[in-house]
């Protein structure tokens, strides 16, 4: 695993041409500059980067010679999504990291002419945004243990944990096809459900749908089909991290999981936040792995190191809001429903790359990995509704006079993730948003 290093790009008193990029408590800073793909109207899709309310076209400040990189290099970032440049492994990343972060200072050459900032910025509000990359595989885990002691005691309230949990980074190969961006609306989706004191299940749309609150990883450069991925190398594999909400059919689950696990409860949509910040720019909220109780299992070897006891984790504020129909027709705000850290999580993202790739399982430039449901040992830190309102038994009240167990028409869900820590300056996730159709 490489060494994180704070440099220049991490530096608190570094600003930015543009404005917005200074305005206290936006998530794109000169300090953050996420990656991700946008398409302008009637134009061809292209790699970005955010500053501000302004995207910072990759393909055209190339071409302007703004950049100077390697062919190799400009070749990845001229192409249609982040794939290519992953792969290229992380010194490339930081070579760009460190131009981009230099030619958007307050000092830089082009601070001072307007003609090309107009060329090379696009406004946020003209663009639309894409997913960032095109993703061949996507595996979720189950690394928060608050979010599995919950489940686990709701159906088996002797023995939440299965023995395995305290040994083994649990996870599922999800759905790469139907992943999509932020703003997408979500179809409800419709599957066998059988109620506990039903004879037969019956077929129709789910009455429980559900979102959950997660973490994605994505992974940069790969590894060989049957090479394992040493846990002192594994952040040399990881990209960077987006939000992600992991919609889920319960009544469809609750049915369907055994014995083979989640199917279709789960495979109908998967939303991400369209901007991947980069490993780099979380450098200075690297935290400690969450210390594991007394009587807990270490990690067997192959999943421990120093270095991921000392800094595997990210500290990551986390916010669930959902706003109803009937609360934007009263004019009511988006009710903040959970809050939660994703230091809390049983097991780091280094860890589970060592172990999704420990049976020689490759992985490859722009799989995704999702932490799992991100919730904390409090109500309010819950990142679920199952969880939330304790499988619909205890409804949310909402200030419309609305109650929810579970997920209605017309009901938006949106994530919010922010780090910050003294000395430096905090960076954003940018949305993850979606509205239930029906």
């Amino acid at each position: 695993m490489s060494e994180p290093r704070l440099n220049e790009t991490h530096d608190p008193a570094a600003r930015s041409f543009v404005a917005s990029a200074n305005v206290p408590g936006t998530d794109f800073p000169l300090q953050n500059l996420p990656f991700g793909v946008f398409r302008p109207a009637g134009e061809a899709p292209r790699i970005g980067v955010a500053i501000g309310d302004r995207v910072l076209d990759l393909p055209a400040a190339i071409e302007s010679g703004l950049l100077d990189l390697s062919p190799e290099l400009a070749g990845a970032c001229a192409a249609l999504s982040l794939n290519a440049l992953m792969g290229l492994g992380p010194e490339p990343r930081r070579a760009l990291r460190r131009q981009l972060f230099a030619r958007l200072r307050s000092d830089s050459a082009l601070a001072s002419d307007p003609a090309l900032q107009a060329r090379l910025l696009r406004p946020t509000f003209e663009i639309e945004m894409r997913l960032p990359v095109e993703i061949g595989d996507y595996s979720d885990f189950y690394a928060s243990i608050e979010h599995a002691a919950n489940v686990g005691s709701m159906f088996r309230p002797d023995s939440p944990l299965l023995p395995n949990y305290k040994w083994v980074p649990i996870g599922y190969h999800g759905r790469a096809s139907s992943i999509v961006p932020s703003g997408t609306p979500i179809r409800r989706p419709s599957g066998q459900r059988k109620a506990p004191e039903a004879e037969a299940p019956t077929f129709g749309p789910s009455r429980q749908l559900d979102y959950e609150l997660e973490v994605a990883a994505w992974i940069g450069r790969g590894n060989a089909l049957g090479e394992p991925i040493d846990i002192e190398q594994a952040e040399d594999h990881l990209f960077g991290l987006s939000l992600l909400d992991d919609w889920s059919a319960r009544d469809l689950q609750a049915w369907e999981y055994q014995p083979l696990g989640p199917f279709l409860g789960k495979s109908f949509a998967t939303t991400l936040s369209p901007w991947i910040v980069t490993i780099e720019a979380l450098a200075p909220f690297r935290v400690p792995a969450a210390s594991r109780p007394e009587g807990d299992p270490a990690p067997l070897p192959y999943l421990d190191s120093q270095r991921n006891r000392n800094e595997g984790a990210f500290g990551i504020a986390l916010e669930v809001h959902l706003q109803t129909r009937g609360m934007r027709e009263q004019a009511l705000p988006p009710l903040r429903v959970s809050r939660s850290d994703f230091r809390s999580l049983y097991w780091t993202f280094p860890q589970m790359i060592t172990h999704h790739a420990s049976n020689g399982c490759n992985l490859r430039p722009g799989d995704l990995l999702g932490s799992g449901t991100v919730s904390g040992k409090n109500p309010e830190q819950r990142g679920c509704l199952l969880e939330r309102t304790w499988r619909g038994k205890e409804p949310l009240v909402l200030p419309s006079g609305e109650t929810r167990a579970f997920l209605e028409a017309g009901d938006e869900v949106s994530f919010v993730g922010r780090c910050e820590r003294e000395g430096f300056v905090s960076i954003g996730f940018g949305e993850c948003r979606g509205v239930v159709e029906g």
